[in-house]
């Protein structure tokens, strides 16, 4: 007796993932013609809404980010701490670890470096200070991190939820901390640390304030990328993120390389911790990470966990946060609206990297019918 043959209709659309990987020119090339996309869209809409010229909204949120050099500058400074805070996330999400924890461990990083500013501030100068808060600032922010890791490695447990919770507990510390630093007593505040001597502030470089954050910053972005790319312990990063049985038949010690990772992770974010008190606001608050631990993420994955790549994006997230923001004070905006703005050119972008990962296959010639 024969087998029943059952024929399948070959579908009109077929989605099937790219066997290999796209060129680097060809990703960046998607990535841009879903930018411009997403430009044409938002013109539609702001002309919809507001009656307003999209052109002239485009260059209101240019000018919000660049439009003159002070504007520049503290762009380029929310961008390298948005990269930051990236570079932090990066090994830590390859080896598979999700670090949602980066508020907290900026503000533990924070912290550390308020806690240096205030109470040597009488003792230590400022090139004394800038490396003992740097190394304070890594070594909390690492440790923070390194509890989530170590319980990973040790009982399995779930990191998502570990260093999302820690996030709270970071926040309440440091509001205990702004209830003891405060200043003026009653204000809940600490204020601006040293206004007066500025001990402890980041010192100007060839004129500018903040050309201090821009060179550590791209420091830390080569030395990532060597370390990912060409180390012994960046390939024990990739191969536990693939497959944590493959590590251990190599031989690898996946608890330490686990515990290792989250050290590292978590004593990037502390640094960026230190970026924002020393080197942006010369204070400490629950709102000093402002959100961007979870901004970075984005970063992160949209590069693919590339060092140089996540430069792009940060540039693109920070220029977008301004641009938004002068938008809706220039023209009198909703904030919704410009959010909204902001959340459709972030949708085609991130939705470029389906067309990157995937292709999308059309059935050609006549309708077939294929036996099973």
């Amino acid at each position: 007796m024969k087998k029943d043959q059952h024929k399948y209709a070959e579908p009109l659309i077929r989605i099937a993932k790219r066997g290999v990987p796209l060129p680097v020119w060809q990703a960046m090339t998607i990535r841009l013609v879903a930018l411009l996309a997403a430009l044409v869209v938002c013109a539609f809409i702001i002309f919809a809404i507001v009656k307003m010229n999209p052109v002239k909204v485009y260059v209101a949120m240019f000018e919000g980010a660049f439009g003159t050099n002070k504007r520049m500058w503290v762009t380029i400074r929310d961008m390298m701490m948005l990269l930051c805070i990236g570079l932090g996330l990066a090994p830590a999400f390859k080896m598979r670890f999700w670090n949602i924890g980066a508020e907290g461990q900026i503000l533990v990083g924070g912290i550390a470096s308020a806690f240096v500013m205030i109470n040597m501030s009488k003792t230590l100068t400022t090139a004394q200070m800038l490396p003992l808060m740097f190394v304070l600032s890594l070594l909390v922010g690492g440790i923070w991190c390194l509890i989530p890791g170590y319980f990973k490695a040790k009982w399995g447990t779930n990191e998502t939820l570990f260093t999302l919770m820690m996030n709270y507990i970071a926040i309440q510390v440091t509001a205990y901390f702004v209830a003891l630093w405060e200043n003026p007593i009653g204000s809940n505040t600490v204020g601006v640390i040293n206004p007066r001597t500025k001990i402890g502030w980041f010192p100007e470089l060839f004129g500018q304030a903040y050309a201090l954050n821009v060179i550590m910053v791209l420091t830390l972005t080569v030395l990532m990328y060597v370390y990912l790319r060409y180390s012994k312990q960046g390939y024990e990063i990739a191969v536990v993120g693939e497959s944590e049985n493959t590590a251990r038949y190599a031989a690898m010690n996946v608890p330490k390389v686990i515990m290792r990772t989250t050290f590292l992770s978590g004593a990037i974010c502390g640094i960026a911790g230190f970026l924002a008190v020393a080197g942006a606001s010369h204070t400490i608050s629950t709102s000093t990470a402002g959100g961007r631990g979870f901004t970075a993420i984005i970063v992160a994955w949209l590069a693919k966990f590339n060092p140089f790549v996540m430069i792009l994006f940060a540039a693109l997230l920070t220029f977008l946060d301004k641009g938004a923001i002068e938008i809706a004070s220039r023209y009198n905006l909703n904030n919704f609206v410009s959010n909204m703005l902001v959340g459709i050119i972030l949708f085609f972008v991130m939705g470029s990297e389906f067309f990157i990962e995937y292709q999308v296959k059309f059935r050609r010639g006549r309708h077939k019918e294929v036996q099973a």
